[in-house]
């Protein structure tokens, strides 16, 4: 529920009511400051309030960008300003600070000394000089103002009707910086398909649900494993796409951000990509041909990659003097219009991705589709790492204690892990986690691919690893490669139990760990997530119940070692992916569907 005060005598023929009525609001008018404390003190606390001057002269949109957006509990527009229920001390105390310092019964339109002299804007004010942030929306060419007399108010008024308000709305419902295909060839109209589906009273959250769905029926399209199958999961993974853009649009349109959307559009998207590879693998299987151990490299390859974007903007973002000349001559590339475009592109962003897997599952094959994966985001993870570590060693930064904490939660270290970093030694030098991390990284893949399959050596390495992964992080992570740490240990974990099902010859082995990978990258990505919506990394019980990612490996390495049999490794993979997926799972809906998570949204995946 939401209540706008008026804060003074409405104006004979001002829209302002009926617009503030359209956008959920119950009005109610007050003379002075004294009654509209008065007023407020009889809002429920849980209710939304917003205070808004009669004189207020703008675009609806505007109002609807200062006063409906849930993710701020404070913001304000000129002449007009919002509480939620977090905020409303801070207004009641403001109101009260006000009536102090100017006198009770002041007309709404008294002089003061801020720049917006309205009671709002006076009020705006003194929160954010007692400590609240107040958001300020950014209006473009939408008109917000309240004008002193005739001439002003008339020349508001043409501003406002020479400014398409719902052109503006549309325009802004679509993402500032996406890929190409996207930019190009989705978000063209399905910003009218959002628009669409707001008028009909329809959530974001139900258009990602139903991305989620025809995603999920184009997988199955694809496990026929016939030519009709494939070109209508090629097209229906298309439409999945455009649903996903517009759940997105529909909600920066009609400003519906929650909870649930976040957790929804976060973790709907990997989801789809990756049921969509398994729809592949056993459409191929169907054919007679195997490609399990691809279908599992593409997702191995797609959640490294994003790993590194992730591990690298978290030790980066927040850093002191950050600054380097690869940046300064990515910046000045930004500026030129076409390199913008195939710099874009040439990274596979999700747009592009997807609509290669459409295009080549209805034309071909799935090994095709998996060789041009693979080959596509290899080559798009070495031209983005590559850049990051130009920055990273030109760059001279200092990086935070919240910067290392971020690291590490992302690091994703288990019990074993915890104890060699509390007792073990300690590396000095800049580049010491990484060299170690990456030294039992290779050992460990090394044992995998090397050392026949059921050799008790692969114990010994996972063994090892397991240290070199707890000296990696027994110093905080801010040197200038650090952030190289968790996406080195991403890597250990699904590769070896990648090389390890591929090199059993068990039936069901792949796609168990296929399985099983799955489950766990579910984890890092809720975990990264939570991070940036800014609550921190997962509760430690939880990593530590799944292991961490040293126990996890060592856990598969004493499968691969000892059950050797027709079908007990299959069974084990599958039996621990269902231990981790229901963990995971309930403490992950736990989380995002409390009043504790952050209403944020995914606006878009940086690979």
């Amino acid at each position: 529920m939401s209540t706008a005060i008026l804060t003074g005598a409405p104006l004979p023929g001002s829209s302002l009511e009926d617009d503030l009525r359209s956008l959920g609001f119950d009005v109610r008018a007050a003379t002075d400051v004294t009654e509209a404390a008065g007023l407020l003190s009889t809002v429920p606390p849980a209710h939304r309030v917003a205070l808004v001057d009669p004189r207020f002269v703008g675009h609806r949109h505007a109002l609807r960008l200062a006063l409906t957006d849930p993710r701020f509990p404070a913001a304000a527009v000129p002449g007009a300003l919002t509480a939620q229920a977090e905020a409303r001390p801070a207004l009641v105390s403001a109101l009260r600070t006000t009536t102090e310092a100017v006198g009770a019964g002041v007309p709404a339109g008294g002089t003061a000394t801020v720049t917006d002299r309205t009671v709002p804007g006076r009020l705006a004010a003194t929160m954010e000089a007692e400590g609240t942030e107040v958001q300020r929306p950014e209006l473009g060419s939408l008109v917000a103002t309240v004008p002193t007399d005739e001439a002003a108010r008339a020349a508001a008024r043409s501003g406002v009707e020479a400014v398409d308000d719902e052109a503006v709305r549309l325009r802004s419902a679509v993402k500032a910086r996406d890929g190409f295909f996207t930019t190009h060839c989705i978000s063209p109209y399905s910003r009218y398909i959002a628009r669409w589906c707001a008028r009909r009273g329809l959530t974001p959250n139900q258009v990602t649900t139903a991305s989620l769905l025809t995603a999920l029926v184009a997988a199955g399209c694809a496990a026929t494993g016939t030519r009709g199958g494939y070109v209508a999961a090629g097209l229906l993974l298309l439409f999945s796409f455009v649903l996903d853009c517009t759940d997105g649009q529909l909600a920066r349109y009609s400003l519906q951000y929650s909870t649930m959307g976040a957790w929804l559009d976060a973790t709907f998207d990997r989801a789809k990509e990756y049921a969509y590879y398994a729809g592949l693998a056993l459409g191929a299987a169907r054919g007679g041909d195997d490609v399990w151990a691809l279908a599992l490299g593409a997702m191995v390859l797609q959640s490294c990659r994003h790993v590194i974007d992730f591990s690298f903007n978290e030790a980066n973002h927040d850093a002191v003097a950050n600054s380097s000349p690869t940046a300064a001559l990515s910046d000045k590339l930004d500026s030129v219009g076409w390199t913008v475009w195939v710099r874009r592109m040439i990274v596979l962003p999700i747009g592009e991705r997807w609509a290669m897997i459409a295009v080549l599952t209805a034309l071909t094959t799935p090994r095709i589709v998996f060789y041009a994966l693979l080959i596509g985001c290899a080559f798009a993870a070495c031209y983005t790492t590559a850049g990051r570590l130009l920055r990273s060693l030109t760059r001279k930064a200092r990086r935070t204690d919240r910067a290392a904490q971020a690291l590490a939660d992302l690091a994703d270290s288990g019990p074993l892990a915890e104890l060699v970093a509390a007792r073990g030694p300690r590396i000095p030098g800049s580049w010491g986690a990484p060299v170690v991390a990456v030294v039992g990284a290779c050992a460990l893949i090394a044992a995998a691919l090397l050392q026949p399959f059921g050799s008790r050596q692969m114990i010994i390495a996972a063994v090892f690893y397991a240290l070199c992964s707890g000296i990696a992080v027994a110093r905080p992570l801010k040197g200038p490669l650090d952030w190289l740490v968790p996406p080195v240990f991403r890597a250990a974990e699904y590769c070896t139990i990648l090389a390890l099902a591929a090199r059993s010859d068990i039936d069901g082995a792949l796609p168990a760990a296929f399985g099983l990978v799955s489950a766990v990258a579910y984890h890092h990505y809720d975990t990264v997530y939570r991070i940036r919506g800014g609550t921190g990394a997962p509760p430690r019980w939880l990593v530590r119940t799944i292991g961490g990612h040293e126990g996890r490996t060592l856990v598969v390495a004493v499968f691969a070692a000892v059950l050797t049999g027709a079908s007990g490794f299959t069974t084990a993979l599958t039996v621990l992916a269902v231990a981790v997926a229901l963990v995971v799972l309930v403490e992950s809906i736990r989380f995002w569907v409390s009043s504790g998570a952050p209403a944020v949204h995914d606006e878009g995946e940086p690979a």
